[in-house]
């Protein structure tokens, strides 16, 4: 066919000419965009398909996975009255078996009759003692519940000097009823752990010993009115003293936050030693004067604190503080007291005050350091300089004109502070300098007691003075 006939048959074509392009134009773009789509879905399919594989790959290659047991479990929220009750519940049946593991009485007599009953010659003194293959015999007859003291790693853990290569039957014994004391002790601190997290918050701690209290004979003679004082008063020690800080060591409970302290700090400290130390009805009068937890001690606190209260609202103004003691604090200091620790409308509660109160009666303890550190840190940098140090300084000097002493100087004081403490830096005394130079007492009394600056200041003179008192005595 002739191309002229060919031309002239295209062109005589209806659906020919500008329209036809555009239109098969057109249909050319939309066949690439869905070729476009087309290729990402399968894309994403192919990844789909290929992930999966892996994914159960790795479990068929990797059995121990499905070994790993849950770690986290969820609190239950406010509202989930039946979760919480359940928690609870699952709670108190476990602890409950826990304290059936543990030895009863009758149990540990009859321990110690086995262990009497076996103890290996020669008798050194009145100390019996036993050797390490009669102590795995009393281990075969005493039962399920005493397996785990009758270990090498005990037996070893309380040989000592013995030439025979025996233990002490009765130190022995007394670790047995330690361990069972401490487990005890833990599963009824436990009881009172709401969220079941190891910790007890300051309400729980108070419900232990208000419970606690009818089981103490030392407490016998305390008034029920005076209940919630003493429990404050108990409460707040531990808290001082475990929980320094006051502001890091908290827990998020249905929503909020609230103070806590674990469960293993308050056994690993002697307080609660102290507090049980109340049921011997025969605690010396001694004894019971240092004890922070026994009557005359929470008896003497609180009464402190209505003396002070002169106006008897039940607070303690700045006034009203500076009578504390000796009367002789500065005011540099209380104005530090107050600007740093909890008040309300610019007076002290009582638990504050309590917090004072075992701050300066313990400057011994880095608790008690760091909560005076704090107060004398005016510039809050972590340390105390000749700048802080003078600020504190110049108040005594001010009472020491006031009581017609004649004054001191800072330079002879500030050098004398540094030679003490030592600090790393020679210029900057830090709270751990403080700590570890064993002389913390003695420089915060110098800084914000006047009393205590001139009892430091004159103190080879009272040594000599206690001296020849002490010689006279012996003259008569």
């Amino acid at each position: 066919m002739d191309w002229k006939e060919v031309l002239r048959r295209r062109l005589a074509t209806p659906n020919t000419g500008p329209n036809k392009l555009l239109k098969v134009a057109g249909e050319k773009q939309n066949l690439e965009k869905k070729s476009e789509q087309e290729l990402k879905d399968e894309e994403m399919d192919l990844f789909t398909k290929y992930y999966s594989e892996w994914k159960g790959g790795r479990k068929n290659t990797n059995e121990f996975y499905k070994t790993i047991p849950r770690f986290y479990y969820r609190l239950p929220a406010e509202d989930e009255v039946l979760l919480q009750k359940l928690r609870e519940e699952s709670r108190a049946v476990f602890l409950q078996r826990k304290s059936r593991e543990l030895l009863d009485n009758e149990e540990l007599q009859n321990l110690w009759f086995l262990l009497d009953k076996h103890q290996t010659p020669p008798v050194i003194g009145e100390e019996a003692m036993i050797n390490y293959e009669n102590f795995l015999k009393v281990g075969e007859k005493a039962g399920a519940k005493c397996k785990q003291f009758f270990t090498a790693k005990v037996f070893a853990k309380l040989l000592h000097t013995d030439s025979y290569g025996r233990i002490s039957i009765m130190q022995f014994f007394n670790y047995v009823m330690r361990k069972v004391w401490l487990h005890q002790t833990r599963i009824g601190l436990s009881l009172y752990d709401v969220a079941g997290q190891g910790y007890l918050r300051e309400s729980d701690l108070e419900n232990y010993i208000l419970e606690l209290i009818p089981t103490l004979p030392q407490l016998d003679g305390l008034e029920k009115s005076f209940y919630s004082f003493y429990v404050c008063t108990a409460v707040r020690k531990f808290f001082f003293f475990l929980d320094p800080l006051r502001t890091v060591n908290y827990i998020r409970l249905y929503g909020h936050q609230i103070r806590k302290i674990k469960i293993q700090d308050i056994l690993a400290c002697s307080f609660l030693d102290d507090l049980l130390e109340l049921r011997d009805e025969e605690l010396s009068k001694e004894s019971q004067e240092t004890n922070w937890f026994s009557a005359p001690s929470a008896l003497r606190v609180y009464g402190q604190y209505l003396n002070l209260d002169k106006d008897h609202n039940g607070m303690l103004s700045k006034e009203e503080l500076s009578r504390y003691g000796t009367a002789t604090m500065t005011n540099v200091f209380l104005d530090r007291v107050f600007q740093e620790c909890l008040t309300y409308d610019g007076e002290m509660d009582y638990k504050t005050y309590l917090d004072f109160v075992l701050a300066l009666e313990n400057r011994k303890e880095p608790a008690a350091l760091q909560y005076i550190f704090k107060l004398l840190d005016i510039e809050n940098k972590g340390y105390l300089n000749v700048f802080s140090l003078n600020y504190f300084f110049r108040a005594i000097q001010e009472l020491m004109k006031i009581h017609g002493q004649d004054p001191v100087s800072f330079q002879d004081v500030k050098d004398e502070i540094f030679d003490m403490v030592k600090p790393k830096d020679p210029l900057k005394i830090s709270l751990q300098d403080l700590i570890n130079s064993n002389q913390g007492d003695t420089v915060t009394t110098i800084l914000i007691d006047l009393n205590g600056f001139w009892t430091y200041e004159n103190r080879e003179a009272l040594v000599a003075n206690d001296n020849e008192n002490s010689g006279d005595l012996d003259d008569t």
